[in-house]
Protein backbone atom coordinates (compact mmCIF):
# COMPACT_ATOMS: atom_id res chain seq x y z
CA UNK A 1 0.00 0.00 0.00
CA UNK A 2 0.95 3.19 -0.80
CA UNK A 3 1.72 6.22 1.78
CA UNK A 4 -0.97 8.31 -0.19
CA UNK A 5 -3.50 5.40 0.01
CA UNK A 6 -2.52 5.03 3.54
CA UNK A 7 -3.16 8.83 4.39
CA UNK A 8 -6.56 9.02 2.54
CA UNK A 9 -7.42 6.26 4.80
CA UNK A 10 -6.25 7.56 8.33
CA UNK A 11 -8.10 10.85 7.09
CA UNK A 12 -11.29 8.89 7.07
CA UNK A 13 -10.65 7.56 10.03
CA UNK A 14 -9.60 10.63 11.91
CA UNK A 15 -13.06 11.77 12.89
CA UNK A 16 -13.19 8.34 14.65
CA UNK A 17 -10.23 8.85 16.39
CA UNK A 18 -11.60 12.35 17.40
CA UNK A 19 -14.98 11.55 18.88
CA UNK A 20 -12.99 8.84 21.45
CA UNK A 21 -13.79 9.46 24.74
CA UNK A 22 -11.32 10.36 27.22
CA UNK A 23 -11.32 6.98 29.13
CA UNK A 24 -10.77 5.18 26.12
CA UNK A 25 -7.61 6.84 25.24
CA UNK A 26 -5.89 6.72 28.61
CA UNK A 27 -7.03 3.11 28.49
CA UNK A 28 -5.00 2.65 25.19
CA UNK A 29 -2.20 4.82 27.01
CA UNK A 30 -2.13 1.90 29.61
CA UNK A 31 -1.86 -0.82 27.73
CA UNK A 32 0.66 1.03 25.64
CA UNK A 33 2.81 1.28 28.80
CA UNK A 34 2.00 -2.24 29.84
CA UNK A 35 3.19 -3.40 26.40
CA UNK A 36 6.10 -2.12 26.47
CA UNK A 37 7.44 -2.96 29.82
CA UNK A 38 6.61 -6.65 28.81
CA UNK A 39 8.73 -6.59 25.63
CA UNK A 40 11.60 -4.35 26.67
CA UNK A 41 13.91 -7.37 26.37
CA UNK A 42 12.99 -7.45 22.53
CA UNK A 43 13.08 -3.77 22.36
CA UNK A 44 16.90 -3.71 23.68
CA UNK A 45 17.78 -6.84 21.53
CA UNK A 46 16.60 -4.29 18.31
CA UNK A 47 18.63 -1.19 19.53
CA UNK A 48 21.62 -3.14 20.15
CA UNK A 49 21.65 -4.22 16.52
CA UNK A 50 21.18 -0.34 15.56
CA UNK A 51 23.73 0.92 18.38
CA UNK A 52 26.48 -1.67 16.69
CA UNK A 53 25.62 -0.88 12.96
CA UNK A 54 25.76 2.54 13.86
CA UNK A 55 29.31 2.12 15.67
CA UNK A 56 30.29 0.00 12.12
CA UNK A 57 29.32 2.90 10.15
CA UNK A 58 31.37 5.39 12.19
CA UNK A 59 28.23 7.35 13.27
CA UNK A 60 29.40 10.52 15.61
CA UNK A 61 29.25 9.52 19.30
CA UNK A 62 26.85 12.21 19.84
CA UNK A 63 24.60 10.53 16.99
CA UNK A 64 25.14 7.55 18.77
CA UNK A 65 23.79 8.59 22.52
CA UNK A 66 20.48 9.71 20.71
CA UNK A 67 20.30 6.25 19.55
CA UNK A 68 20.68 4.22 22.86
CA UNK A 69 17.33 3.54 24.05
CA UNK A 70 17.84 1.38 27.93
CA UNK A 71 16.43 1.34 30.94
CA UNK A 72 17.00 4.52 31.96
CA UNK A 73 14.87 5.74 28.33
CA UNK A 74 12.23 3.43 28.91
CA UNK A 75 11.55 4.51 32.26
CA UNK A 76 11.36 7.96 31.12
CA UNK A 77 8.74 7.25 28.31
CA UNK A 78 7.05 5.59 31.38
CA UNK A 79 6.88 8.25 33.33
CA UNK A 80 6.31 10.55 30.53
CA UNK A 81 2.96 7.85 29.83
CA UNK A 82 1.96 8.09 33.22
CA UNK A 83 1.92 12.22 32.94
CA UNK A 84 0.39 12.50 29.90
CA UNK A 85 -3.05 9.77 31.49
CA UNK A 86 -3.36 12.09 33.93
CA UNK A 87 -3.52 15.47 32.13
CA UNK A 88 -6.71 16.77 31.11
CA UNK A 89 -8.70 15.85 27.73
CA UNK A 90 -7.67 18.54 25.42
CA UNK A 91 -10.60 18.02 23.06
CA UNK A 92 -13.94 19.10 23.83
CA UNK A 93 -13.39 22.36 25.46
CA UNK A 94 -15.32 25.00 25.43
CA UNK A 95 -13.20 27.82 24.29
CA UNK A 96 -16.18 30.33 23.69
CA UNK A 97 -20.13 30.26 23.93
CA UNK A 98 -21.55 33.54 22.85
CA UNK A 99 -25.40 34.44 22.37
CA UNK A 100 -25.72 35.85 18.76
CA UNK A 101 -29.40 36.48 19.18
CA UNK A 102 -32.09 35.25 21.13
CA UNK A 103 -32.19 31.41 19.87
CA UNK A 104 -28.73 31.60 17.95
CA UNK A 105 -26.01 30.35 20.00
CA UNK A 106 -22.13 30.35 19.07
CA UNK A 107 -19.58 27.68 20.34
CA UNK A 108 -15.96 27.58 19.66
CA UNK A 109 -14.59 24.35 21.20
CA UNK A 110 -11.24 22.13 20.64
CA UNK A 111 -11.02 19.36 18.04
CA UNK A 112 -8.19 17.36 17.23
CA UNK A 113 -5.82 18.58 14.10
CA UNK A 114 -6.86 15.22 12.39
CA UNK A 115 -3.84 13.57 10.49
CA UNK A 116 -0.24 14.67 11.70
CA UNK A 117 2.83 13.45 9.92
CA UNK A 118 5.85 13.72 11.89
CA UNK A 119 9.30 13.07 10.64
CA UNK A 120 11.80 12.76 13.47
CA UNK A 121 15.57 12.39 14.05
CA UNK A 122 17.20 9.25 15.24
CA UNK A 123 15.77 9.11 18.82
CA UNK A 124 13.82 5.81 19.48
CA UNK A 125 12.32 7.51 22.95
CA UNK A 126 10.49 10.12 19.87
CA UNK A 127 8.35 7.89 18.59
CA UNK A 128 6.88 6.73 21.98
CA UNK A 129 6.29 10.44 22.83
CA UNK A 130 4.99 11.22 19.36
CA UNK A 131 2.47 8.51 19.16
CA UNK A 132 1.25 8.46 22.76
CA UNK A 133 0.82 12.23 22.71
CA UNK A 134 -1.61 11.84 19.25
CA UNK A 135 -3.21 9.16 20.83
CA UNK A 136 -3.54 11.71 23.90
CA UNK A 137 -5.16 14.64 21.83
CA UNK A 138 -7.05 12.28 19.63
CA UNK A 139 -4.85 12.81 16.43
CA UNK A 140 -3.95 10.17 13.50
CA UNK A 141 -0.47 9.96 12.80
CA UNK A 142 2.30 8.97 10.29
CA UNK A 143 5.47 8.55 12.07
CA UNK A 144 8.78 8.44 10.24
CA UNK A 145 11.89 8.01 12.11
CA UNK A 146 15.36 7.97 11.56
CA UNK A 147 17.44 5.51 9.62
CA UNK A 148 20.14 4.37 12.45
CA UNK A 149 17.32 3.37 14.86
CA UNK A 150 15.45 1.36 11.77
CA UNK A 151 15.01 -1.81 14.01
CA UNK A 152 14.19 -0.45 17.25
CA UNK A 153 11.77 2.00 16.03
CA UNK A 154 10.27 -0.74 14.12
CA UNK A 155 9.78 -2.83 17.08
CA UNK A 156 8.76 0.00 19.32
CA UNK A 157 5.95 0.82 16.73
CA UNK A 158 4.43 -2.55 16.29
CA UNK A 159 3.91 -2.97 20.10
CA UNK A 160 2.42 0.57 20.44
CA UNK A 161 0.34 0.22 17.53
CA UNK A 162 -0.86 -3.38 18.28
CA UNK A 163 -1.61 -2.09 21.88
CA UNK A 164 -3.42 1.09 20.90
CA UNK A 165 -5.84 -1.75 18.58
CA UNK A 166 -6.17 -4.00 21.46
CA UNK A 167 -7.51 -0.95 23.16
CA UNK A 168 -10.11 -0.10 20.70
CA UNK A 169 -9.08 2.76 18.91
CA UNK A 170 -9.22 2.72 14.57
CA UNK A 171 -7.50 0.68 12.77
CA UNK A 172 -5.85 4.05 11.44
CA UNK A 173 -4.82 5.87 13.90
CA UNK A 174 -1.04 5.33 13.86
CA UNK A 175 0.99 4.21 10.74
CA UNK A 176 5.00 3.64 10.14
CA UNK A 177 6.88 5.17 7.06
CA UNK A 178 10.43 3.71 6.59
CA UNK A 179 11.90 4.16 3.76
CA UNK A 180 13.39 7.56 3.02
CA UNK A 181 11.98 7.36 -0.49
CA UNK A 182 8.83 7.39 1.41
CA UNK A 183 9.20 10.90 2.53
CA UNK A 184 8.54 12.85 -0.52
CA UNK A 185 5.14 10.76 -1.28
CA UNK A 186 4.59 12.08 2.28
CA UNK A 187 4.89 15.56 1.58
CA UNK A 188 2.39 15.05 -1.60
CA UNK A 189 -0.46 13.92 0.69
CA UNK A 190 -1.65 17.49 1.13
CA UNK A 191 -5.26 16.19 0.64
CA UNK A 192 -5.04 14.00 3.54
CA UNK A 193 -2.42 15.02 5.96
CA UNK A 194 -3.13 18.45 8.10
CA UNK A 195 0.26 19.29 9.35
CA UNK A 196 4.02 18.19 8.90
CA UNK A 197 6.38 18.14 11.98
CA UNK A 198 9.96 17.63 11.22
CA UNK A 199 12.68 17.59 13.23
CA UNK A 200 16.50 17.55 12.08
CA UNK A 201 18.75 19.65 10.99
CA UNK A 202 18.09 23.20 9.38
CA UNK A 203 19.00 21.21 5.85
CA UNK A 204 16.54 18.94 5.88
CA UNK A 205 13.33 21.20 7.79
CA UNK A 206 13.98 23.49 5.23
CA UNK A 207 13.76 21.20 2.54
CA UNK A 208 10.33 19.90 4.22
CA UNK A 209 9.09 23.72 3.80
CA UNK A 210 10.01 24.17 0.38
CA UNK A 211 8.51 20.44 -0.87
CA UNK A 212 5.28 20.34 0.51
CA UNK A 213 1.79 22.43 0.91
CA UNK A 214 1.03 21.04 3.91
CA UNK A 215 1.61 23.12 7.03
CA UNK A 216 4.95 22.55 8.71
CA UNK A 217 5.76 23.39 11.96
CA UNK A 218 8.58 23.37 14.16
CA UNK A 219 12.44 24.16 14.23
CA UNK A 220 15.26 23.79 12.53
CA UNK A 221 18.79 24.89 14.56
CA UNK A 222 18.77 24.88 18.63
CA UNK A 223 21.38 27.85 18.95
CA UNK A 224 20.87 28.82 22.56
CA UNK A 225 22.67 31.31 24.75
CA UNK A 226 23.23 31.91 28.14
CA UNK A 227 23.89 35.11 29.38
CA UNK A 228 26.06 35.71 32.29
CA UNK A 229 24.48 39.33 33.70
CA UNK A 230 27.00 41.96 35.73
CA UNK A 231 24.83 41.15 38.61
CA UNK A 232 25.15 37.13 37.87
CA UNK A 233 25.40 35.57 40.78
CA UNK A 234 28.86 33.63 40.17
CA UNK A 235 28.19 30.11 41.48
CA UNK A 236 25.10 30.02 39.56
CA UNK A 237 26.19 30.88 36.71
CA UNK A 238 28.90 28.52 36.91
CA UNK A 239 26.36 25.81 37.63
CA UNK A 240 24.06 26.92 35.50
CA UNK A 241 26.39 27.11 32.49
CA UNK A 242 28.05 23.90 33.00
CA UNK A 243 24.96 22.13 33.10
CA UNK A 244 23.33 23.88 29.94
CA UNK A 245 26.45 22.58 28.12
CA UNK A 246 27.35 19.16 29.62
CA UNK A 247 24.00 17.75 30.53
CA UNK A 248 23.19 16.23 27.09
CA UNK A 249 25.14 18.28 24.34
CA UNK A 250 23.12 16.39 21.49
CA UNK A 251 19.66 18.10 22.55
CA UNK A 252 18.66 21.14 21.16
CA UNK A 253 18.47 23.19 24.46
CA UNK A 254 21.77 22.62 24.78
CA UNK A 255 23.45 26.10 25.12
CA UNK A 256 26.02 26.67 22.14
CA UNK A 257 27.02 30.14 23.09
CA UNK A 258 27.98 31.88 26.55
CA UNK A 259 27.44 35.90 26.47
CA UNK A 260 29.58 37.38 29.54
CA UNK A 261 29.50 41.34 31.01
CA UNK A 262 32.49 42.90 30.13
CA UNK A 263 32.15 44.08 33.97
CA UNK A 264 33.18 40.60 35.17
CA UNK A 265 34.69 38.98 32.69
CA UNK A 266 37.97 39.28 34.30
CA UNK A 267 36.82 37.55 37.28
CA UNK A 268 34.05 35.24 35.98
CA UNK A 269 35.82 34.07 32.35
CA UNK A 270 38.98 32.45 34.25
CA UNK A 271 36.62 30.49 36.30
CA UNK A 272 34.06 29.77 34.08
CA UNK A 273 37.30 28.13 31.29
CA UNK A 274 38.26 25.62 33.91
CA UNK A 275 34.85 24.61 35.28
CA UNK A 276 34.28 24.37 31.43
CA UNK A 277 37.52 22.74 30.28
CA UNK A 278 37.10 20.48 32.85
CA UNK A 279 34.01 19.13 32.06
CA UNK A 280 35.52 18.78 28.58
CA UNK A 281 34.45 21.51 26.76
CA UNK A 282 36.57 23.20 24.14
CA UNK A 283 35.94 26.71 24.26
CA UNK A 284 35.67 29.41 21.12
CA UNK A 285 35.84 32.91 21.01
CA UNK A 286 36.77 35.96 19.21
CA UNK A 287 39.74 37.85 19.69
CA UNK A 288 38.37 40.25 22.41
CA UNK A 289 37.64 36.88 24.84
CA UNK A 290 41.18 35.37 23.97
CA UNK A 291 42.61 38.62 26.10
CA UNK A 292 41.41 37.17 29.01
CA UNK A 293 41.57 32.79 28.28
CA UNK A 294 42.98 30.73 25.77
CA UNK A 295 40.72 29.26 23.79
CA UNK A 296 40.59 28.69 20.05
CA UNK A 297 39.62 32.00 17.72
CA UNK A 298 36.56 32.28 16.18
CA UNK A 299 35.11 34.67 13.68
CA UNK A 300 31.91 37.00 14.33
CA UNK A 301 30.28 35.46 11.60
CA UNK A 302 31.08 31.75 13.21
CA UNK A 303 28.19 32.90 16.38
CA UNK A 304 25.15 31.04 14.60
CA UNK A 305 27.24 27.60 15.19
CA UNK A 306 25.07 24.64 16.66
CA UNK A 307 27.80 22.13 18.05
CA UNK A 308 25.76 19.41 19.40
CA UNK A 309 28.20 18.32 21.23
CA UNK A 310 31.14 19.74 23.61
CA UNK A 311 32.41 22.83 22.20
CA UNK A 312 30.98 26.37 23.23
CA UNK A 313 31.43 29.83 21.60
CA UNK A 314 31.96 32.97 24.60
CA UNK A 315 31.53 36.22 23.72
CA UNK A 316 32.11 39.20 25.87
CA UNK A 317 29.17 41.92 25.05
CA UNK A 318 29.40 45.72 26.91
CA UNK A 319 25.84 45.48 28.03
CA UNK A 320 22.69 43.64 28.52
CA UNK A 321 21.04 45.38 25.68
CA UNK A 322 24.57 44.24 22.99
CA UNK A 323 23.11 40.73 24.77
CA UNK A 324 19.86 40.37 23.78
CA UNK A 325 20.81 42.11 20.02
CA UNK A 326 23.69 39.63 19.95
CA UNK A 327 20.48 36.46 20.68
CA UNK A 328 17.98 37.93 18.64
CA UNK A 329 20.61 38.27 15.35
CA UNK A 330 22.55 35.31 15.87
CA UNK A 331 20.65 33.01 18.32
CA UNK A 332 17.57 30.36 16.15
CA UNK A 333 14.42 31.90 18.67
CA UNK A 334 14.74 28.28 20.64
CA UNK A 335 15.70 29.43 24.52
CA UNK A 336 17.85 31.73 25.77
CA UNK A 337 18.65 32.83 29.63
CA UNK A 338 19.93 35.11 32.00
CA UNK A 339 22.09 34.57 35.23
CA UNK A 340 21.34 37.61 37.29
CA UNK A 341 20.34 39.06 40.51
CA UNK A 342 18.80 41.74 39.17
CA UNK A 343 15.03 41.53 39.41
CA UNK A 344 14.79 44.45 36.68
CA UNK A 345 17.39 43.34 34.38
CA UNK A 346 15.69 40.10 34.20
CA UNK A 347 12.34 41.20 33.38
CA UNK A 348 13.99 43.66 30.84
CA UNK A 349 15.82 40.55 28.75
CA UNK A 350 12.72 38.33 29.27
CA UNK A 351 10.66 40.89 27.93
CA UNK A 352 12.64 42.08 24.88
CA UNK A 353 14.36 38.59 24.04
CA UNK A 354 12.38 37.03 20.79
CA UNK A 355 12.69 33.08 21.67
CA UNK A 356 10.11 30.83 22.38
CA UNK A 357 11.77 30.26 25.90
CA UNK A 358 12.97 33.11 28.23
CA UNK A 359 14.70 31.55 30.97
CA UNK A 360 16.15 33.34 34.20
CA UNK A 361 18.80 31.99 36.89
CA UNK A 362 18.01 28.32 34.78
CA UNK A 363 19.28 26.02 32.37
CA UNK A 364 18.12 25.90 29.05
CA UNK A 365 17.76 22.10 29.29
CA UNK A 366 14.39 22.65 30.80
CA UNK A 367 12.70 23.30 27.76
CA UNK A 368 11.32 19.92 26.83
CA UNK A 369 7.68 18.81 27.61
CA UNK A 370 7.94 16.32 29.95
CA UNK A 371 9.57 19.03 32.16
CA UNK A 372 7.04 21.34 31.62
CA UNK A 373 4.38 18.84 32.54
CA UNK A 374 3.66 18.53 29.08
CA UNK A 375 3.86 14.34 29.03
CA UNK A 376 6.72 15.01 26.28
CA UNK A 377 6.25 16.60 23.12
CA UNK A 378 6.20 16.14 19.57
CA UNK A 379 8.56 18.87 18.91
CA UNK A 380 10.08 22.40 20.01
CA UNK A 381 8.89 24.81 17.43
CA UNK A 382 10.30 28.37 17.04
CA UNK A 383 7.52 29.88 14.76
CA UNK A 384 4.53 32.12 16.22
CA UNK A 385 1.46 30.74 14.51
CA UNK A 386 -0.07 27.87 16.31
CA UNK A 387 1.96 26.42 18.64
CA UNK A 388 5.32 27.91 20.50
CA UNK A 389 7.94 26.22 22.54
CA UNK A 390 7.68 22.51 23.51
CA UNK A 391 4.63 21.23 21.48
CA UNK A 392 2.32 18.91 23.79
CA UNK A 393 -1.44 18.16 23.94
CA UNK A 394 -2.74 21.91 23.49
CA UNK A 395 -0.16 22.50 20.34
CA UNK A 396 -1.93 19.14 18.81
CA UNK A 397 -5.43 20.78 18.71
CA UNK A 398 -7.36 23.50 17.13
CA UNK A 399 -11.01 24.28 16.77
CA UNK A 400 -14.09 24.70 15.25
CA UNK A 401 -17.19 26.75 15.18
CA UNK A 402 -20.37 25.38 16.20
CA UNK A 403 -23.44 27.37 15.90
CA UNK A 404 -26.83 26.71 17.13
CA UNK A 405 -30.22 28.38 15.59
CA UNK A 406 -33.55 27.83 15.54
CA UNK A 407 -34.26 28.48 11.67
CA UNK A 408 -32.91 31.75 11.75
CA UNK A 409 -31.41 32.96 7.97
CA UNK A 410 -29.59 35.81 7.41
CA UNK A 411 -32.03 37.68 5.08
CA UNK A 412 -33.53 38.61 8.59
CA UNK A 413 -30.89 40.90 9.78
CA UNK A 414 -29.73 42.05 6.21
CA UNK A 415 -32.91 43.21 5.48
CA UNK A 416 -33.62 44.65 9.20
CA UNK A 417 -36.19 42.43 10.85
CA UNK A 418 -33.86 41.03 12.89
CA UNK A 419 -30.52 42.59 15.21
CA UNK A 420 -28.00 40.69 16.80
CA UNK A 421 -27.92 41.13 20.37
CA UNK A 422 -24.29 39.67 21.42
CA UNK A 423 -24.42 38.23 25.04
CA UNK A 424 -21.53 36.46 26.22
CA UNK A 425 -22.63 32.70 28.34
CA UNK A 426 -21.27 30.99 30.49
Amino acid sequence: MTVANKAQMMKLDSPKMARTGLRERNDALECVKKALLEHKDEIFAANKEDLEAAKEGNIADSIIKRLKFGEDKLEGVISGIDQLKTLEDPIGKVLLHRQLDKGLELYRVSVPIGVIGVIFEARPDALVQISTLCIKSGNCAVLKGGKETAKTNRCLFNIIYDAAIKAGLPENCLYQVEAHSEIDELLSCDKSVDLLIPRGSNAFVQYIMNNTKIPVMGHADGVCHVYVDKDADIEKALDIITDAKTQYTAACNATETMLVNENIASSFLKRAAERLENAGVKLRGNKKVREYIGCEEMGDDEYRTEYLGLVLSVKIVKDIDEAITHINAFGSHHTDAIVTENKDAAEYFMQMVDSAGVYCNCSTRFADGFRYGFGAEVGISTSKLHARGPVGLEGLVTYKYRLYGDGHIVADYADGNKSFHFKELN
